[in-house]
Order: C-alpha cells, then sequence, then structure tokens
C-alpha cells in the first residue's frame, strides 16, 4: 500500500481577511459565470489521519472536504458567508467572543431581518459545525479568528511554579501560584499566551483526570511534601487544557503523569486526546497536545498487585458497551492506538475488551481508609519505580 501524504497545516501571520475576500470573490464570480461555487476544508475526522511516533500527535492527510453549491448545501454555503463577516468584524474592530456568543448574536441578527431567516440556526451544535468548517478551510486556529471557547486549562496547583500571562494590551501578570493557598490558578483561552518558570526545585507534573480527586490530593498536601504541579484535568480535555499541557511540558521539561480510571473511555477519550489530540481538530493537535505525557495508571496490574475494588461491565449498560466497541474499533483504525510504540496501550485496551471490566481512580482510596495519604503514596510510588507507560 502506497505511502499517504501527510499535509502540514501551520502558517503564521496568514492575512486571514485577505484570504477570505479571495474566497468570496471567487465564489461571486463564479455564480456571475453560471458556475457552482465549491468550498474546500481539511477532513477532520480519524479515516484522515496519521500518527507519527516522533512528533506525537495526529495529523491530517490529504482528503478534504468540498461544499460544491446546490439545493441540499446552499444553506451551508449560505451561514459560512454568513458567520465568516461576524468573524471577520471581530478581526477589524479587535473584538472577542465564545462560540456561544458567536450562536446568539448570529440568532439576533437572523430574528430582525426577515431576509436573512433561511439561515436561522436550531440549535448551537449548527452554528459551532459552520465555525469549525471555517477555521478548517482557512486552515487557522479559532483563536485566530478572535473566537475563544468558554473553557479553562485545568485547576492547577504548586508551590513551585511562577506563570506570567502576557495581556492583550501589551501589560503582563505575573502569579507566584504559592502564594494562592487552596485558591486553583486557572488559565484560559490562549495557552500560548502564558510563561511558566521554576520556583526552586520543580519535579514532575501530575495531571488528573477527576478534578475533584485533585483537588482531595492537594487539600491533603501533596504539593508541600513533593516539588510538583497538580492539574485536575477535567474529564475529557478542552482545548485549554491540552495548550495548558503543552505549554508545561515545553517550557517546564519535567516529566508529566496522567491519572485516571481503568477503563475503555479513559484511554480512549481522555489520554489519547490529551497525549496525541483528537481527529475532530487535526489541525489543532501541534500546538494543543502533549506527546511526552506518560499513562500513571491505573493500569491492570494495579488491580492485582493492590487488591483495588473493579467491577464487571454490564452488558446491558448501552454507554460501556459503546466504549468496549469504540476500543475494538480503535485497536483496529486509530492509528495512534495501532502504531508499534503505543503496543502497551493497545495491550490495555485489549485487557479491558477481554475482562469486561472497570476501575475507578478513587479505589484506591479504599486500600487504606484511615490514611489520607494513601493515594498520594500510591502515586509516588509508581512513579519512583516507574510503573507507568
Amino acid at each position: 500500500m502506497a505511502k499517504q501524504k501527510v499535509i502540514r497545516i501551520r502558517k503564521l501571520d496568514k492575512d486571514i481577511p485577505k484570504i477570505s475576500r479571495g474566497l468570496c470573490d471567487q465564489m461571486l464570480k463564479d455564480l456571475e459565470q453560471a458556475r457552482r461555487p465549491v468550498l474546500s476544508a481539511v477532513k477532520c475526522s480519524l479515516d484522515n489521519s496519521s500518527y507519527d511516533a516522533k512528533r506525537g500527535y495526529l495529523m491530517p492527510l490529504a482528503k478534504r472536504i468540498q461544499s460544491e453549491l446546490n439545493v441540499s448545501s446552499i444553506q451551508k454555503l449560505s451561514r459560512t458567508v454568513f458567520i465568516l463577516e461576524i468573524l471577520l468584524n471581530n478581526l477589524k474592530t479587535g473584538a472577542v467572543n465564545t462560540k456561544r456568543e458567536l450562536y446568539y448574536i448570529s440568532k439576533g441578527l437572523i430574528k430582525s431581518d426577515k431576509f436573512y431567516k433561511p439561515l436561522d440556526f436550531d440549535e448551537q451544535v449548527d452554528c459551532d459545525s459552520i465555525v469549525d468548517f471555517i477555521c478548517d478551510m482557512l486552515e487557522v486556529y479559532r483563536e485566530e479568528m478572535n473566537c475563544f471557547a468558554n473553557d479553562r486549562g485545568g485547576q492547577t496547583y504548586s508551590q513551585h511554579l511562577v506563570v506570567t500571562e502576557f495581556l492583550p494590551d501589551g501589560t503582563k501578570a505575573v502569579v507566584d501560584l504559592s502564594s494562592l493557598g487552596t485558591t486553583p490558578f486557572q488559565p484560559k483561552n490562549k495557552p500560548q499566551q502564558f510563561k511558566v518558570q521554576k520556583k526552586g526545585s520543580l519535579k514532575f507534573g501530575l495531571i488528573v483526570e477527576s478534578e475533584g480527586t485533585a483537588n482531595t490530593l492537594v487539600s491533603n498536601g501533596i504539593t508541600k511534601r513533593h516539588p510538583c504541579v497538580v492539574i485536575g484535568a477535567q474529564g475529557v480535555p478542552s482545548n485549554a487544557v491540552r495548550g495548558w499541557c503543552k505549554t508545561l511540558q515545553d517550557q517546564l521539561a519535567i516529566p508529566l503523569y496522567f491519572y485516571g480510571d481503568l477503563d475503555a473511555y479513559t484511554l480512549q477519550n481522555i489520554f489519547r486526546t490529551l497525549k496525541a489530540g483528537s481527529a475532530a481538530s487535526l489541525i489543532r493537535n501541534s500546538d494543543f497536545s502533549a506527546p511526552q505525557v506518560k499513562f500513571l495508571g491505573l493500569l491492570p496490574e494495579d488491580v492485582e498487585d493492590h487488591e483495588l475494588h473493579c467491577y464487571s461491565v454490564s452488558a446491558s449498560d448501552p454507554s460501556e458497551m459503546r466504549s468496549l466497541k469504540k476500543a475494538k474499533d480503535a485497536l483496529q483504525n486509530d492509528p495512534f492506538f495501532r502504531d508499534k510504540k503505543n503496543k502497551p496501550l493497545a495491550k490495555i485496551l485489549k485487557w479491558l475488551i477481554k475482562e469486561k471490566k472497570r476501575c475507578e481512580q478513587q479505589s484506591v482510596f479504599s486500600t487504606d481508609p484511615k490514611n489520607p495519604k494513601v493515594l498520594e503514596e500510591f502515586l509516588i510510588n509508581k512513579i519512583k519505580k516507574k510503573k507507568y507507560i
């Protein structure tokens, strides 16, 4: 089989208004000459992705989505031009909006003018998909269009980290995380606008799937006893979480460890997305993934070594069955799990499929209920003995 071509997306300092005007001018020219306008965007899906272990994140192949003007696509193309105008006006004025704000801005404009009624959105997801299509078409990040997700980069705690944020007006804000007490630092929007520095000795970062478990670890004193950064990832990592972890990885040069549940969903949807990005955001993965993060657990051997409480996945639970079905599909079709470097992770998926069990990250607390440091000791011991993937 011939090797498929991997395309490079990022081209810095694009003249987005100029490129956009060129696209719209071409659409108008096509209409004037009785040709059907066509808009083309990178196809962001698993079947158009490639994984290179040296880079460590999913990249797009050469497939593109072609939207040609016809009866079924006229609404999509019209909505694209409509939303693009709003985004270009934001670039011109310096205004910033979230995806949700764009949805309500567009609804307001549409509802106030009957001319725009055919463009109306039933749900926000319909508007969001147009924003994503525009970014995939122009091959730019949403943030470059002054559109930011309304999420934050994970609750972050440390006694050994100083963060400098470069603000839009040219000033900067400096935050010493050791001065925040039990209040977390929560970076948001562009993670690339942060500079992080070690304060004294900083040895490792711990990314915890559950925000609550991360908070418990900090409340019990892990950051006071160990020179580390603790981050609550809040389940499936948002772009802000992924970008923040990428910043810590690149600027601090410390090992990062991920801790979460032992189940197919965590491995595929949470850890893979954090480490290598997602198929839905192929053009973003180079800056919004942390390829060097290690999977600390839970691991199948942890279950046996520490007699952790597991429970069987019920065949009557559609969510669990979907996860296992997706796990089987990932072993066959996901370039991340098919790569030989990630065979140990694929082996865990196979174990989960065979055993049909899952184990919660909080199960470690039950091994010694009277010891508030039991999870901390478990994690530190695994790091010291290199029991991770």
